[in-house]
């Protein structure tokens, strides 16, 4: 069984088109455009410093300001159950992302953690735009 657990950022310069590895970590402040969809410019081709396999930003309980320093983890399982495939750290700013690879078959289900409760995603994701959908069609991620 293999768990892939993130929680240090580390940098390589991006050469010839090559991924920069990039990865979230409690209190970094270097992230930005807080809400919106990481993978609009941090994809294969784009703009952004690493190719984000995962995204996105979380908000307290009122969403109106971010909350640094949550922990998302993506289980095969609903409600935290199943296997754990991901860990990742919230920085500073609210946001989350890793260039790590994922394996989504099968989908996955999405946790966010704060200081005082652990919020569960319902469905299934197949990729991790997160703020593709939260924010824009849905509620924005939020925790407490």
């Amino acid at each position: 069984m293999t768990v892939l657990t993130i929680v240090v950022l580390i940098s390589a310069c991006e050469k010839n088109g090559e991924n920069e590895r990039k990865i979230s970590h409690y209190n970094n402040t270097e992230s930005h455009e807080t809400g919106m969809n990481c993978m609009n410019c941090h994809r294969s081709g784009g703009e952004g410093e690493g190719w984000f396999n995962v995204g996105g930003t979380v908000y307290n309980e009122q969403m109106n300001a971010v909350f640094p320093n949550a922990t998302i983890r993506l289980y095969t399982g609903e409600n935290g159950t199943g296997q754990l495939k991901g860990t990742i750290e919230v920085d500073g700013k609210g946001n989350f992302y890793t260039t790590e690879s994922i394996d989504f078959s099968g989908g996955l289900f999405p946790s966010v953690e704060g200081q005082n409760s652990t919020k569960y995603m319902t469905t299934a994701i197949g990729a991790g735009a997160c703020n593709s959908c939260h924010g824009v069609s849905t509620d924005k991620l939020w925790t407490n």
